[in-house]
């Protein structure tokens, strides 16, 4: 191992992934410990807030010039990515989510072993992220339908616990009785229209686009963002439409607009003063207008390095 190697602080949030905690951080420890990498471990516990573990991971990591880790879903790796860019130091990831969107786009492998052994032999690339207002997203943020069906689903897992099966009942009940229509005029490239919409989302991860096979997979596998707005429809066109999604086919479908920008201005109308939407999968409110954009500079993220050419290649 390069004495180089930075030390790695790692943030566990046990919320995410079904692995039991105690489990991973033994296997974590052990792999790090026989690799001889110096390493610190954060734990969110019952009675702790993650901001404040993020907070004293990323204080330890700047005292040692080291590098902070994140172990969860795509809603804990914001959470770490936004203290972790905000401090301007390295950041990895040890996906333990459902999706894992973020670390599968960056060649992080899923399987805990693997990714500790990619994680030990990494390097700092700088990669592109998003950001509405001053929250960044790694993978996705939105305003409207999505954001709802989010919340109601995470009702619904409260009362009949966690299972696919329980997140696409309630998000088709929230298709189903869901009849609000959102306003929003958007300003972007030096032009201003107004759309009538369930939904604006807005994307940054090109395996998620290409996924629902969207063609603006190549505008943000070059670093920019993606917009989709969805137009009010009946329940079982927009259902219709979610199913053209889920067989990648959603590109040209009737009812839905999508186009690539690098920064977008989206005012509300009768809105307050402030917005509820979900960033990363996480609910928030954020201050109208919302500007969403590519930030100003990269997240220095620790990705798996190149093979190394074969002899006489």
């Amino acid at each position: 191992m390069p004495s180089a190697a930075p030390s790695l602080f790692i943030i566990f949030n046990p919320a995410s992934g079904s692995d039991d905690t105690d489990e991973v951080r033994r296997r974590v420890a052990d792999r790090l410990q026989a690799a001889g990498r110096p390493f610190e471990l954060f734990v969110a516990g019952p009675g702790d807030e993650l901001a404040a573990v993020i907070g004293r991971a990323v204080n330890a990591a700047r005292d040692a010039r080291g590098a902070v880790v994140a172990a969860g879903g795509d809603g804990t790796l914001n959470a770490v990515a936004q203290a972790v860019w905000n401090a301007n130091l390295p950041m990895g990831v040890l996906p333990r989510g459902t999706f894992n969107y973020f670390a599968r786009a960056h060649g992080m492998p899923a399987e805990l072993d693997e990714a500790i052994d990619t994680l030990l032999n990494a390097h700092i690339e700088p990669v592109t992220v998003g950001l509405v207002g001053e929250r960044l997203f790694l993978v996705n943020a939105s305003v409207g339908l999505y954001p709802r069906l989010l919340q109601e689903r995470e009702q619904a897992n409260r009362r009949l616990g966690r299972s696919r099966i329980v997140a696409m009942l309630a998000g088709l009940a929230t298709l189903l009785r869901g009849r609000s229509v959102m306003t929003l005029e958007l300003h972007g490239h030096g032009q201003a229209r107004v759309v009538r919409t369930r939904t604006l989302f807005v994307g940054h991860n090109e395996l998620q686009l290409r996924a629902i096979g969207l063609r603006e997979a190549l505008a943000v596998e070059s670093g920019r963002l993606a917009a989709i707005t969805l137009q009010p429809l009946p329940a079982w066109r927009t259902l219709w439409l979610l199913v053209r999604g889920a067989l990648g086919r959603l590109d040209g479908a009737e009812g839905v607009d999508s186009f690539a920008f690098d920064r977008l201005v989206v005012q509300p109308w009768r809105a307050g003063a402030h917005v509820k939407a979900a960033v990363d999968g996480e609910i928030v409110r954020l201050r109208a207008p919302l500007v969403f954009q590519t930030a100003p500079r990269p997240l220095r993220l620790l990705v798996p390095r190149p093979p190394e050419p074969e002899a006489g290649a």
